[in-house]
């Protein structure tokens, strides 16, 4: 739209100043020649007749002289005065001939040059033209003044209309001239425009992850260069995101790969700790104090493989949900129990029977686990685990909250993210770095949300909303 604004502008700036040129030119050229045979008409006419006028003149010789000059125009048109002193002859005695101004006589009076003006009076322009007689001076040579001043006035109705039919006519080309604009415009906004819009489609045909998305390559133009340069840079964008996302998956591949082979080492391991435990007691206390290490933090790598191997499936998107409608507050009561922290934590829950929905068991105890653990490896009592309703039943909200130092808002965007530690310099934590990750990407899969916030009064809360299915039609398995 706006080319088609730009190109109708175009043409009618082009076409008006050239209409006004045209008209002024038309216009000029026609008052010139009019005024140029008007005035050697006059002359012509003027020098014929004067040679018979008695000198010095008379009234009645002035006006015969105005009658014979205007005679000489067989259109009758003509309107002649005659001046001479004080004596003043019109060709018609009615005639009072009041288009002689004061500018046109000065102008007469101080040249021997034939002078003219146009001369507007009401609808009317009249050309005025004044010229003074002048006499061959005896033996000299030289044309002497003889104060002789003839006038003469010419209507210029033909003139005019030849004007008004040259406005009609611009007025009549100026249409044509704008609507051929326009239709050049919309011819070239079609030209310009569907390669642009081409390269809009391509474009977000590429943010949507078609990276295969090519244009076609049509002339040699910028927009053809362009077109070549978006394919060059799409065939390149594809190639790097194709060798990224085998990178990615054979970084998952061997992630999962080792999680899997070292399940095997580390139950063996296991099983060797626990015995050496039992004898810890019996051993000196250096070798005790390493067999108790090597526990430790074999239990540590068992919990790391574990999470791996979590993490993996997330990844593959072979993680799936195994759905049944439970009492949240007796699931949340449960995992407390299974880990020893029901005098540890704190709770607010509701009766029984009054939070249920259709959720993951398994799923829900390892985010009410990660969340309640984490707050007491990182917070401090009391630690409050809340459930409540949202009001319309149609979500649950669990809440975790601490009373420890909180969290850091710069740190708060990171908590979720995988191996995320807040100190740069802490290499060791006492968990695998992956519990809040598995949490988030258990409560994306219910299709809930987590978050982390601090506490006005000190500490950090975890709230993770989730949605409460009903519906017996819900599917068993959930990917």
């Amino acid at each position: 739209m706006r080319l088609v604004i730009a190109f109708a502008l175009v043409a009618a700036v082009t076409a008006a100043t050239t209409g006004a040129l045209t008209f002024r030119e038309a216009r000029t050229g026609v008052l010139q020649q009019s005024q140029d045979t008007v005035i050697k008409l006059l002359r012509t006419h003027v020098d014929r007749l004067a040679p018979d006028l008695a000198f010095p003149p008379r009234e009645p010789g002035l006006r015969q002289l105005a009658t014979d000059v205007a005679a000489a125009e067989p259109a009758g048109t003509w309107r002649v005065l005659v001046v001479y002193g004080g004596l003043r002859a019109t060709s018609d005695p009615d005639d009072p001939f009041e288009e002689v101004t004061p500018a046109l006589r000065r102008a007469v009076d101080s040249s021997r040059a034939t002078v003219f003006q146009r001369v507007s009076t009401g609808e009317h322009t009249s050309l005025v033209v004044g010229m003074s007689v002048t006499f061959a001076a005896t033996g000299t040579g030289f044309a002497a003044a003889s104060g002789i001043q003839v006038f003469l006035s010419v209507p210029q109705r033909t003139e005019a209309a030849y004007v008004d039919e040259l406005v009609t006519a611009v007025e009549r080309a100026t249409v044509p001239a704008l609507g051929l604009a326009v239709l050049l415009a919309l011819l070239a906004a079609r030209g310009v425009l569907r390669p642009v819009r081409a390269l809009r489609r391509a474009t977000r045909s590429i943010a949507e992850g078609r990276l295969d998305t090519r244009l076609a390559v049509d002339g040699s133009d910028e927009l053809a260069d362009l077109s070549h340069t978006f394919n060059e840079t799409a065939a390149a964008l594809e190639e790097s995101v194709a060798e990224l996302r085998g990178m990615e998956a054979r970084a998952r591949r061997f992630a999962a790969d080792v999680s899997h082979e070292l399940r095997t080492p580390l139950a063996a391991m296991s099983a060797v700790t626990d015995v050496l435990d039992e004898d810890a007691d019996r051993l000196d206390p250096d070798t005790a104090t390493a067999v108790r290490l090597i526990s430790e933090e074999t239990v540590k790598l068992a919990r790391l493989v574990d999470d791996l191997m979590e993490i993996s499936r997330f990844d593959a998107g072979a993680a799936v949900l195994h759905l049944d409608e439970i009492d949240l507050a007796e699931s949340l009561r449960s995992t407390l129990a299974a880990r020893a922290w029901t005098d540890r934590v704190d709770t607010d829950l509701p009766p029984p029977d009054t939070v249920r929905g259709r959720v993951d068991p398994r799923r829900l105890d390892v985010v009410v686990a990660n969340l309640v653990g984490n707050a007491l490896r990182h917070g401090a009592r009391p630690v409050l685990l809340r459930l409540y309703g949202d009001g319309t039943q149609d979500r649950a909200v669990i809440e975790v909250l601490d009373s420890g130092p909180g969290i850091p808002a710069d740190v708060l965007p990171h908590v979720f993210e995988r191996f995320y530690k807040s100190d740069a310099a802490r290499t060791r934590t006492e968990g695998s770095g992956l519990g809040l990750a598995i949490t988030a990407e258990n409560v994306r899969m219910h299709g809930g949300t987590v978050r982390a916030a601090g506490r006005p009064e000190g500490g950090a809360v975890f709230t993770v909303e989730l949605p409460l299915r009903r519906d017996e039609s819900d599917p068993e398995s959930v990917r």
